[in-house]
């Protein structure tokens, strides 16, 4: 769903909510194209929250000399700061364009805030997050279980064939990825008592800005009975 914004080479992804109140707020993501990584607007001042050191991951990588602040929560700081004040189960209207596509929802925010938070987690340069940045490149908002399981899959999968074309050891078995969400699970529980401290407006919406990805690493969980599941739509592959 990426695509590469016009008169330069980079990708963009735009998103427009606006609120029962026709408040229309608009977040347009640059994304360089070699690596997906989020192209940050340069500031002079951030909350403390977004300090590396406020409620630090625990299995964070990052050393506060090098990274002063949480490159996921510097990005994020706009659009925690603007949704602070909404209700998660408020209907909102959302449209996100890029080239290609246009999708429309009319949906509770924290169905279509959650999109948005998730591409701005795996983008911003968190090690533990950056396994599913290449899930950005076929961005897919309202996802289902299901949808969400295939992808992730299928992106693993791709993953451990490029490293068996370069000489390394490929794990066909998913063992890897179920490690990767469990991971990715304490970088929630982190980042949750990170943004606790920001006064968000409900507990819905304080929830939603953990890690979108809570909801997939439990999917994980089920992966071999939803694999099983799907299993007979590749007929063609299985008969000869």
């Amino acid at each position: 769903m990426t695509t590469r914004d016009q008169g330069s080479e980079n990708i963009w992804i735009h998103y427009r909510f606006t609120s029962p109140q026709d408040r229309v707020r608009e977040f347009r993501v640059n994304l360089d194209p070699g690596t997906l990584g989020l192209i940050v607007k340069e500031r002079d001042d951030y909350p403390e929250w977004t300090r590396l050191t406020h409620h630090q991951c625990t299995n964070c990588p990052l050393r506060p000399e090098d990274h002063p602040r949480c490159p996921v929560a510097a990005n994020l700081m706009e659009v925690v700061e603007y949704f602070k004040g909404a209700v998660s189960y408020e209907q909102t209207e959302v449209e996100i364009s890029t080239e290609s596509r246009t999708y429309r929802k009319r949906a509770p925010l924290q169905d279509s805030l959650s999109a948005l938070v998730g591409i701005y987690m795996v983008t911003s340069g968190c090690a533990i997050l950056d396994k599913l940045r290449p899930l950005v490149h076929s961005h897919l908002p309202f996802a289902t279980l299901e949808e969400t399981t295939y992808r992730a899959v299928a992106m693993y999968w791709l993953a451990q064939f490029f490293r068996k074309q370069r000489g390394k050891e490929p794990d066909w078995s998913l063992e890897g990825l179920v490690r990767i969400y469990e991971q990715i699970v304490v970088v929630n529980r982190c980042f949750h008592g990170r943004i606790l401290g920001v006064h968000v407006a409900d507990a819905g919406l304080n929830a939603l800005l953990q890690l979108d990805c809570y909801a997939q690493f439990t999917n994980m969980l089920l992966l071999r009975k939803n694999l099983g599941e799907i299993e007979h739509l590749f007929h063609a592959y299985l008969e000869d």
